[in-house]
């Protein structure tokens, strides 16, 4: 677990690695490949622990790292915490008891806050989750938003769970957000970087925090986005 340069979390923690989505933006693909295992380990369900401690021993793979479940006990002042930057613990991929295990882990430490980020938010809606836990929606674009809009979180789901959207890297118009943003506490919008990137449409954001404005939700852009003003906003319960 790693004290974390993204502005909205101070950790990341990485149990599970690696991801199937092919995003041709992903920031978390190139540093696992980059920085693979020099070894020729054989693909494995998971690293035992002590056996091995590269960081990526196979690369952008999705591999259960057991050795790091228990980092977030060994931080005892509360943090927010980003569970699994380098990967979607909730793709189709990954088996029921990797997210299971990763769970365990959250409950054995809970003084902590836990933020989650996924793109398969049908998936993510099959588990129950504590108050400190908060399960982010990734979109990018209209297209991928219009998703939001056809979830299958009820009633009772939607107020159990902390849900946040995480609008990274904003690619496009997002023309239909006031229709889902009541099911959220918390927008985040950043930019894509490195080399090639576009930056956002100033009319993008503008629409974005107007919208969150008129809602009533906290939104909280990156400094990425070179906005000429500061919002960093934090909901209530993480701040």
């Amino acid at each position: 677990m790693n004290k974390s340069k993204i502005e909205w979390c101070d950790y990341t923690w990485n149990p599970v690695t690696g991801c199937l989505h092919e995003c041709e933006y992903c920031y978390a693909r190139k540093i696992a490949n980059r920085f693979q295992s020099k070894n020729n380990y054989t693909y494995v369900d998971g690293v035992k622990p002590g056996h091995i401690k590269d960081a990526f021993p196979y690369g952008f793979m999705p591999t259960f790292h057991k050795d790091r479940l228990l980092d977030p006990q060994k931080v005892r002042k509360p943090q927010n915490i980003f569970v699994c930057s380098m990967a979607d613990l909730f793709g189709e991929w990954v088996p029921d008891e990797w997210i299971q295990e990763v769970f365990k882990a959250c409950e054995a430490a809970p003084q902590h806050k836990y933020l989650f980020l996924t793109k398969n938010f049908k998936n993510a809606s099959n588990f129950r989750y504590h108050d400190n836990w908060w399960i982010g929606k990734t979109i990018t674009n209209d297209e991928n938003a219009r998703l939001c809009e056809g979830d299958p979180w009820n009633i009772d789901e939607i107020h159990r769970a902390n849900q946040f959207l995480s609008i990274e890297p904003l690619q496009g118009d997002i023309t239909r957000l006031e229709y889902y943003l009541y099911s959220f506490k918390w927008v985040i919008v950043g930019a894509q970087t490195g080399p090639g990137a576009k930056p956002p449409k100033l009319e993008w954001v503008k629409k974005i925090i107007d919208q969150c404005r008129d809602a009533g939700v906290p939104v909280f852009l990156k400094n990425n986005l070179k906005w000429p003003e500061k919002i960093q906003e934090w909901p209530e319960e993480l701040s």
